[in-house]
């Protein structure tokens, strides 16, 4: 009986221990991506910087004038901290829903719709993609990737309602 109860406490134990790993993984990779917005809002390039890998990869996918499709390819992120730590008479805001997180050990991706706003003036909106791993320091984003669009933007009424 004395082993029973034991062996019912340690399958507790591990029940309720391994999803909060799991469920601190993510936790912590969102707050990885909220540093960025949140870095952007403030014009803190450093925060923003913060979030990234030594090495890092970017990929903007757009639509040119003529609707032609095209891609911009950057081995580094020199060019977005210049740009938020930059002096701006706008505050950068970038709002993500619908985020989806992805885990595989030390390897994690994860993508959301995003609305882009200068002020309260809509912008642009699209996709992020992320690609995380997890080092020495935590979680630390080496990709990312995203989408240019002004239209077919199908951004969430509360968002909205908060840049008017």
């Amino acid at each position: 009986m004395k082993y029973c109860f034991s062996m019912l406490v340690l399958c507790f134990v591990l029940i309720i221990t391994i999803p909060s790993k799991a469920q601190t993984d993510y936790d912590d990779i969102k707050e990885v991506i909220n540093s960025v917005f949140i870095g952007m809002e403030k014009g803190d390039s450093a925060k923003v910087h913060s979030a990234f890998a030594e090495q890092v990869t970017m990929a903007i996918i757009y639509r040119d004038k003529n609707n032609a499709p095209g891609i911009y390819n950057a081995s580094s992120i020199d060019g977005l901290l210049k740009s938020v730590g930059s002096p701006h008479s706008e505050i950068l805001y970038e709002e993500i829903w619908n985020l989806k997180i992805q885990i595989d050990g030390d390897f994690a991706q994860a993508w959301g719709d995003y609305a882009f706003y200068t002020g309260n003036k809509f912008s642009h909106c699209g996709l992020d993609s992320f690609h995380l791993y997890k080092g020495k320091e935590g979680w630390k984003i080496f990709h990312l990737a995203y989408t240019v669009r002004n239209e077919k933007c199908d951004i969430p009424a509360e968002i909205k309602s908060k840049h008017k």
